[in-house]
This record gives C-alpha cells, structure tokens and sequence, in this order.
C-alpha cells in the first residue's frame, strides 16, 4: 500500500504542477517517499533513481517560489 500510494502521488503532484508551485514541493516528497520504498524492497536503483528526482524537484519548487515571490514583490 504503501508503495501505490507513493507513485499514485507522485503521479498526481506532477499533473498539477502548473497550479502551483506546492505541488512541486509534494511532487518532491512524493519522490522521497517513492525512494524510501525502493531502498525498503531492496531496489536500491529505483531508490537511488527516486532520491535524484525528489532533489531535482526540491529545487525546481524553490527556483519557482523565488519567482513568485519576486512577481509579488513587482506587483505582477
């Protein structure tokens, strides 16, 4: 269960992504969670996989809010 509600997530955070830049934050721990499953089945290149994409996406969110932030700041 734990497993399919991880990659449902994920899959679900990333459809909504252009929504708003929170569904890239739980895109990213959507990610994390798919990686701590693999690690827990022992797919440890899933897991690996999953842990890069979490970053990746971690990184994304705060790349846009700083946009957003600085937007709001410009008034747009």
């Amino acid at each position: 269960m734990f497993g399919l509600f991880a990659v449902t997530a994920m899959l679900v955070t990333y459809a909504l992504e252009k929504r708003s830049s929170w569904f890239i934050l739980a895109f990213a721990l959507s990610c994390a969670l798919g990686s701590v499953y693999g690690f827990l089945q022992g797919a440890w290149p899933f897991g690996l996989i999953e842990a890069i994409w979490a970053l990746v996406a971690a990184r994304r969110w705060w790349q846009a809010r700083r946009i957003e932030t600085a937007a709001r700041e410009l008034g747009f």
